[in-house]
């Protein structure tokens, strides 16, 4: 019973599930309408000819006749309905979506007579309309954008031709050079210059090309508050002026024998701060009207003034470190070559007293240690010319300062005694060249002022604590003017000072009238830089398009 039931109701599914038959098309329809036209055709001539020739004719045969001609009638009446008022707009439609398909947007139907096609037509005409609008503003838009991008694209170019001169250049006149013949070549420009803002509110002209050299001499210096340019440099913005009557007036004779010439000042900035500005002379009107073009030339200035104002940077900071150089070799000279001659001094002031007392064996004693510190000072003086730098015992740290103490009591006869808690500790090779340095100042200090009798150094390099040399001596002490510095004489403080610096370090100087001096440096461990590969790291900023 339950095997039937499932049964009925698949056959039921599949019953509903049968495919309906395809609807006829209006050509099948139209032929099938003929066909059954002719056929009635037919079937009334056939009829006729009946009623004409049959020997007993009755009204019913004519009759018949009669209504077969009148559906052959409304047959061709309706085909030929069928026909004007379906089949012809349809072929309309259809020639209308093969125009739209091959591309032809403009393509509309014709205006029907028919009431109900008539406001088909008009809705798809106004279809057609939106969508050939549509078209056209994406077409537009597309050409718009295209043209966009073409014009970042020029401004990249030249925006990396100008970076690529001011890498290449060698100074800041090579520098200004390239870039106003690059400049030049991009807006087709007679001439430009570049001008510097002063400290003092005027204009120096720093660069020019294209300009009479009689032109650039009367605008070498110009005021802020005058034409263009200072407006340019006031307000941070870029202008322009086609009337070069009034430059030319400053300058005492026209800029250019043509008065189609129009001046263009773009402000030179660097972090917000506008350094100069730059001109550019061309036949080109109007530039600074399209935006593209603003925004170039006020980015090409940001290029500009970074440019300049590295090339100041640099120049500063290669000054600065020439007098680094000049200081350190007046320092090094001071603490190896020109103790060494003080050492001398004190030697020759001994030998002076030794040939007065008449004891020819001290005489020759004297001699002696006079040669040797000849020697060393002649040993010093080469290691000063070859390498610029102390004369380290290769060995390490140690071992110089026990040389130099051991030199110290050879000269000045004075009892030293070095204390090391040092361990095996190694330092950088400048800090261990700044650490003898400030002890061989200490000891020729000790020598040369302190008469004393005994001197201690300290050396301690403790686990997890700054490091601790100290130089102690039991002589008459340091005036306070003295130990607050000063030149002359007393330079030697002042560098003791510098090298500490040098090393992250802290100096103290402790003494009192009569009871010794100590001298106390700590520093902590060297920092170890990274080795540098030659390369620099840049951080680029975002690109932004600078409003004017």
């Amino acid at each position: 019973m339950n095997d039937r039931g499932v049964t009925a109701e698949q056959e039921r599914t599949s019953r509903r599930r049968l495919p309906l038959p395809d609807w006829p098309t209006t050509r099948q329809f139209l032929s099938a309408l003929s066909a059954l036209g002719i056929t009635l055709l037919v079937l009334g001539l056939m009829n006729i000819w009946d009623f004409l020739h049959a020997e007993q004719s009755n009204w019913l045969h004519f009759a018949n006749s009669i209504l077969l001609v009148g559906g052959i009638a409304l047959i061709a009446f309706t085909f030929h309905v069928a026909r004007r008022d379906l089949v012809a707009p349809l072929t309309e439609l259809r020639h209308w979506v093969n125009e739209m398909h091959n591309g032809n947007l403009s393509a509309r139907l014709p205006k029907s007579d028919q009431p109900d096609f008539s406001k088909l037509y008009k809705d798809i005409n106004a279809l057609a309309e939106r969508l050939e609008s549509l078209s056209l503003d994406l077409q537009s838009e597309v050409e718009q954008q295209t043209q966009r991008t073409q014009q970042k694209t020029h401004s990249l170019e030249i925006l990396y031709d100008i970076a690529a001169n001011i890498n290449a250049a060698n100074d800041l006149e090579d520098l200004l050079t390239r870039f106003l013949h690059t400049l030049k070549d991009v807006v087709d420009a007679r001439a430009g210059t570049v001008r510097m803002l002063t400290d003092n509110g005027e204009m120096q002209l720093i660069a020019s090309s294209g300009l009479d050299p009689e032109v650039v001499k009367q605008e070498k210096l110009i005021s802020i508050d005058r034409c263009l340019c200072g407006q340019a440099a006031k307000h941070g913005e870029v202008y322009s002026l086609d009337d070069l009557t009034g430059c030319g007036q400053f300058a005492g004779r026209p800029f250019f024998e043509s008065d189609n010439i129009e001046m263009i000042a773009v402000p030179l900035r660097y972090r917000g701060k506008v350094l100069g500005v730059y001109n550019l002379f061309t036949t080109q009107h109007g530039l600074v009207e399209r935006e593209d073009m603003k925004d170039l030339l006020t980015s090409v200035g940001h290029h500009l003034g970074m440019a300049i104002e590295k090339s100041r940077l640099d120049e500063e900071a290669n000054l600065l470190s020439i007098m680094e150089e000049r200081t350190r070799l007046a320092n090094e000279l001071h603490d190896s070559l020109a103790q060494s001659l003080a050492s001398l001094k004190f030697q020759v002031r001994v030998l002076d007293e030794t040939l007065h007392s008449g004891e020819e064996s001290a005489l020759w004693e004297e001699l002696e240690r006079i040669e040797n510190s000849l020697d060393e000072a002649y040993t010093e003086l080469r290691e000063l010319i070859a390498h610029f730098r102390a004369p380290m015992d290769k060995r390490g740290l140690i071992p110089a300062v026990e040389q130099a103490i051991e030199r110290f009591r050879r000269n000045s006869k004075i009892s030293a005694f070095l204390q090391l808690e040092w361990g095996k500790t190694k330092l950088p090779v400048e800090v261990e060249m700044q650490v003898l340095r400030i002890i061989q100042e200490a000891l020729a200090n000790i020598r040369k002022h302190s008469e004393a009798n005994a001197v201690r150094v300290l050396m301690r390099a403790a686990p997890g604590q700054d490091f601790l040399v100290m130089i102690e001596d039991d002589g008459i002490g340091i005036q306070d003017k003295i130990i607050e510095g000063g030149p002359g004489e007393h330079l030697g403080l002042k560098i003791l000072a510098e090298r500490a610096a040098r090393v992250r370090g802290d100096l103290k100087i402790e003494s009192e009238s009569g009871e010794g001096t100590r001298v106390t440096l700590t520093f902590p461990m060297p920092i170890e830089e990274p080795e540098n590969d030659g390369t620099v790291a840049v951080d680029f900023p975002a690109h932004q398009t600078s409003k004017l």
